[in-house]
């Protein structure tokens, strides 16, 4: 283990006086990692804490932070535990759990980082990591970007101090200073494709070349060297930057295309992409601008639109993350971000003669019901009866599509009652003995 220190010094990952947060699950990997950095906290002169994150996904995530809290507690360790709720963030954003959990994460790392309460974290990833993350870019169609793997620093906070070293000293340095750990559950689950892939694929590989872990990194070594050296040769100076947008010469893609894919790759980077853009992608573009007349375009990942424009291509980021919403409902106005102001009044109901107001009795709505966005499997009660799902209302009605995730309805379960600007249901219709009513309107 003692080369951690070698790569530290290698690749400055970490400098004289700086907090290290360490992303601890409790697992063997983190719980080395937190130790050894602890240990060499004098020889590195910084401060080492622990960050805990409880993914909300499995029973046993509270005996996990409780024993990570007391493994720190009796290391004399600060440690920052936190809570994020991985199935509502892959359920709002239509993501795998897998993908929420990490972006739950990150989300909770980047904000320690934005505060100043740590400078740096550092992950647990190690050789055979390295190896499986390889692999999976491979089989997603990468470039040679992804043949790299991963980075020792990304984005100049992330390090990875064990990313040389092998699981089997891992275990050794565990076994030698009697460190204790727990197994997640979840990481013998193959429905998780790491899982898969490690439980599966790499034991069938190791069987037939034992060395295949060491083998895998060496070549990604040697793909970040040659990379390193083409990107020499790339003149950028041509792509012309104006806010979200980036604009390419289409010459570029009469030449090599280890030359046009690199540009490629710096133009998406320009505009905040820097993954999921695979090999396919690339020829998409390059059929774009070398075949395709003027004014055709293409959309990638992330709802970024490319351009044809004459002589040039025209990568633009038109992704907006969709924000979260959940309100009560009471008599307010509130901002519905790409949609517009939602204003909620009380009014007596026979004072009901606004044609672009919806009046609904709020006497109807159950209590638990809340604005959101809409959500899979929501239905909604027409006004004269008849239930429809809310994509076929949104049809019915003729409203975009680009729209259809920013407009706030009030639900309870999947049952709508009020779609903002849209309509209200039968269930909540006005009836002509009540007094009052809930007056809706939006100012785009």
């Amino acid at each position: 283990m003692d080369q951690i220190l070698d790569f530290i010094k290698k690749h400055k990952l970490i400098k004289a006086g700086q907090v290290i947060g360490v992303g601890v699950s409790g697992g063997v990997d983190s719980m080395t990692l937190l130790h050894f950095l602890h240990e060499n906290r004098q020889v590195l002169d910084i401060e080492v804490v622990a960050i805990h994150i409880n993914h909300g996904i499995r029973e046993e995530s509270d005996d996990e932070a409780r024993f990570v809290l007391q493994k720190c507690r009796e290391m004399g360790v600060r440690v920052y535990k936190f809570t994020i709720d991985s199935p509502k963030i892959a359920k709002d954003k239509r993501l795998s759990i897998e993908t929420a959990a990490r972006e739950g994460r990150y989300g909770v790392f980047d904000a320690l980082i934005r505060k100043d309460i740590v400078d740096r974290i550092a992950l647990a990833h190690h050789q055979s990591d390295q190896a499986e993350t390889i692999l999976m870019h491979i089989f997603r169609g990468c470039g040679v970007s992804g043949a790299r793997g991963m980075e020792p620093i990304r984005d100049g906070y992330y390090i990875r101090p064990m990313l040389n070293v092998s699981k089997e000293d891992i275990l050794d340095y565990a076994s030698l200073h009697n460190i204790d750990y727990v197994e997640d559950s979840s990481n013998s689950d193959i429905s998780y494709t790491r899982n898969y892939l490690r439980h599966v694929v790499m034991k069938d590989i190791l069987e037939k070349w034992p060395n295949a872990i060491q083998a895998i990194n060496n070549f990604a070594s040697a793909v970040s060297e040659d990379d390193e050296y083409i990107k020499t040769l790339i003149e950028t100076n041509s792509l012309s930057i104006d806010d979200k947008t980036v604009h390419m010469p289409c010459s570029y893609f009469y030449g090599s295309s280890a030359i046009y894919s690199r540009i490629v790759f710096q133009a998406l980077a320009l505009i905040g992409v820097k993954k999921d853009i695979e090999r396919k992608h690339i020829e998409m573009i390059k059929n774009l601008a070398t075949n395709l007349e003027n004014g055709k375009k293409i959309r990638l990942p992330y709802d970024i639109v490319v351009s044809k424009e004459y002589d040039y291509l025209t990568f633009e980021n038109n992704y907006v993350e969709k924000p979260q919403l959940s309100r009560a409902l009471k008599c307010e106005e509130f901002e519905a971000p790409n949609f517009g102001k939602v204003v909620v009044k009380r009014v007596k109901s026979d004072a009901i003669n606004d044609e672009n107001a919806l009046y609904f009795d709020y006497r109807k709505v159950p209590k638990t019901a809340r604005w959101r966005y809409r959500e899979e499997g929501d239905v909604f009660e027409k006004f004269g009866g008849g239930t429809k799902k809310i994509k076929s209302i949104f049809i019915d009605k003729k409203i975009p599509v680009r729209l259809r995730d920013y407009i706030p309805v009030l639900a309870d379960e999947n049952e709508i009652y009020v779609i903002a600007g849209v309509g209200i249901s039968e269930k909540v219709r006005v009836d002509a003995d009540v007094p009052t009513c809930l007056k809706i309107i939006v100012e785009k």
